[in-house]
């Protein structure tokens, strides 16, 4: 099985790299892809995909059972997960399963999605579940989670079709908070956090480009 996690990384963090490693671990994933996106549709100014895509390959360096695919920073126009999903089934075939990885925040906005009722004829969802937050869903996305809701042993019958929960632990961490603190005046505080929750080769990669100023 394969695990697809894709977003902005901008910049990607401990939080991403948790989420993963959980994946891994609880669905017994062969791998994780992390899948940065070129063109984010619902996203406003963002850091330019080149640097986004090197700072994955900083952070999952020597992770073996962590690749970067850079499908949608390679493909022209908006990133749509709908198109990114189509195009891995044709070129894995109809029967390797796909996990598509989400974040709890990802699935309760997931009915804003291009083609969003149709992801599952390509992949399964995971939904990170944090120590069992309750997730708010609108009508038709709880529809769509009830009728489709299995369990994680259930992911290996087939290829898609299954929505099932992804328990870990939370980690305090967001890009927003990153950019914030790379923008704020040095301290050791500061430089303590950043150590925290960002890897230190995507911190480096970071100050040698000059970026989040």
């Amino acid at each position: 099985m394969i695990g697809l996690l894709g977003g902005s990384f901008d910049p990607i963090h401990a939080g991403h790299l948790a989420l993963a490693r959980a994946a891994l671990e609880r669905l017994g994933l062969a791998q994780v892809r992390f899948i940065p996106a070129g063109h984010p549709w619902q996203k406003g100014e963002i850091t330019d995909a080149a640097h986004r895509a090197r700072m994955v390959a900083a952070a999952i360096a020597g992770e073996p059972r962590f690749t970067l695919d850079l499908s949608e920073v390679e493909r022209p126009g908006p990133s749509y997960t709908i198109d990114t999903l189509r195009a891995l089934r044709a070129s894995l075939g109809p029967d390797v399963p796909l996990v598509l990885v989400l974040g709890a925040d990802q699935m309760e906005r997931l009915d804003t999605w291009r083609e969003w009722q149709r992801l599952l004829d390509f992949a399964h969802i995971a939904v990170a579940r944090r120590n069992d937050a309750v997730l708010t869903l609108s009508w038709p996305l709880q529809t769509f989670y009830n009728e489709h809701w299995a369990r994680a042993a259930q992911l290996r019958d087939r290829p898609a079709g299954c929505i099932v929960d992804l328990e870990m632990a939370p980690v305090d961490a967001s890009a927003t908070e990153i950019r914030a603190l790379l923008r704020a005046p040095a301290s050791p505080e500061r430089d303590a956090r950043l150590a925290q929750i960002v890897p230190a080769p995507v911190l480096d990669y970071i100050r040698a480009h000059d970026l989040y100023r």
